[in-house]
């Protein structure tokens, strides 16, 4: 179920004091891999990824990151194991590790990592 045709938007779609409706935004998106930069907190970013199938493995650098699951489930691989999220369960990634996602199903997350991160890995 690889995919290497992934949707990434890095551009700020929300400024301040601006609703951002996760859910609505959700919905709309019929890519299989997509991933969409929602607004800028300080110096880190917050994304919305809607995907199916799996991401290549990466790392970031410089970067820690975290995965937030609004809806179905998300895989993350690491070297020596892997973790299984839920809607409404987190897991944050260190610099320096390498990961890949892969979602079995189609599923919403929320990730939050520093403004400079290269979503495919540096």
């Amino acid at each position: 179920m690889a995919s290497t045709n992934y949707i990434i938007n890095s551009d700020v779609k929300f400024g301040f004091l601006n609703l951002i409706d996760v859910d609505k935004l959700r919905k709309s998106v019929k890519e299989k891999w997509f991933n969409q930069t929602l607004c800028q907190v300080n110096d880190c970013v917050v994304r919305l990824g809607v995907v199916h199938g799996e991401f290549h493995w990466h790392k970031h650098d410089n970067e820690d990151e975290f995965f937030y699951v609004v809806d179905g489930k998300l895989l993350i691989d690491l070297e020596d194991r892997t973790i299984e999220l839920s809607p409404n369960q987190g897991f944050t990634i260190p610099k320096g590790v390498r990961h890949r996602t892969r979602a079995p199903e189609r599923t919403a997350m929320l990730m939050v990592e520093g403004a400079s991160v290269k979503p495919t890995g540096d």
